[in-house]
């Protein structure tokens, strides 16, 4: 029978920090089996960083686990620093923790924010990844940002009201322009505010029902500020993308096999950007979840994100052995 329940709790068998460039250093940890089928979890934002629930979506018996947080997100340091923070920085971070630890090829599992690196470090490096478990597409394409910033009205106008009216600004490019003034300003006094308002404005929107629990997660103090400053200063920046996308650079990728779950109402992340993925990916395997939006968390999703691991490990183990 499918697994539909996390697994249980557990704590790392290795940990540190890896001193980067430009002042940043990494967090990154280890679970599971030392010596089983290396796994790379990507958290989601950019700046969401990671959580001890995150481990739980690996059978510890059977892989050994890497999760680390991004540049300026969760623990490492310093949190909220856009100094040298872009996608090819945290491409090459990925790199740079995989030759530290000496993993030749690993699984790349990652949703949201984390699938738009998932691919970018594919595409970067194909030889280095033995497949993807990837949910709730974000391709990081202007209609994306679009959506994020002015869609979202049309679903939740009781929640992006809230979160215009922090700022006083009524349109996608001002709500931005406006949200980037106030986070990056170094009196708490006006960040923080403005990082908690983005923060559960994301949150509030992340499950198809409600769920006070994750708004509360999203409005924590470390979790917004680093969550709505990288976020807002990525969005600016177009997410720091190749020319042409995600999309145009497939073909360094299209011979590994993915799995890729998607929530039929992720609102977050509309799901028109996974059949987008899907079609061109020759060796993706495209799984809608009917009664979910796009938290990780929520039932339907957690299930199906457990049975596309199980399901792609025998293929990406012999592409790892190859």
């Amino acid at each position: 029978m499918p697994r539909s329940d996390l697994y249980p709790d557990i704590a790392p068998f290795d940990s540190g920090y890896l001193p980067l460039d430009n002042g940043h250093t990494m967090y990154w940890e280890q679970v599971g089996n030392a010596s089983g089928q290396p796994v790379l979890f990507l958290h989601g934002g950019p700046g969401a960083g990671a959580g001890a629930v995150h481990r739980r979506f690996f059978d510890p018996g059977r892989f050994k686990v890497v999760i680390f947080d991004q540049r300026g997100a969760g623990r490492s340091r310093p949190l909220g620093s856009l100094v040298a923070n872009d996608t090819p920085h945290l491409v090459a971070d990925i790199e740079r923790l995989r030759q530290h630890l000496g993993v030749k090829r690993w699984l790349v599992f990652g949703g949201s924010w984390g699938s738009t690196l998932a691919l970018a470090y594919g595409q970067a490096y194909p030889e280095r990844v033995a497949g993807f478990v990837l949910r709730g597409i974000f391709l990081g394409r202007d209609r994306e940002l679009d959506w994020f910033l002015d869609g979202l009205a049309r679903f939740f106008p009781d929640v992006w009201g809230p979160f215009a009216d922090q700022v006083g600004a009524r349109s996608g490019q001002a709500l931005l322009d406006a949200y980037r003034r106030l986070l990056d300003d170094p009196d708490p006094r006006v960040h923080l505010p403005a990082a908690r308002a983005w923060s559960i404005y994301e949150g509030s929107c992340s499950t198809l029902l409600p769920s006070p629990e994750t708004v509360a997660s999203f409005a924590e103090d470390r979790t917004a500020l680093g969550l709505a400053r990288i976020e807002a200063h990525y969005f600016a920046n177009r997410l720091f993308l190749p020319q042409g996308g995600l999309l145009a650079h497939m073909h360094r990728i299209a011979h590994l096999p993915a799995e890729i779950i998607q929530g039929r109402y992720d609102m977050i992340c509309p799901p028109e950007s996974a059949f987008a993925l899907a079609e061109a990916w020759p060796r993706a395997r495209l799984t809608i979840v009917a009664d979910a939006g796009h938290s990780a968390l929520e039932p339907g999703i957690r299930s199906a994100l457990l049975a596309a691991v199980e399901r792609i490990r025998p293929l990406a183990a012999e592409i790892a052995l190859g």
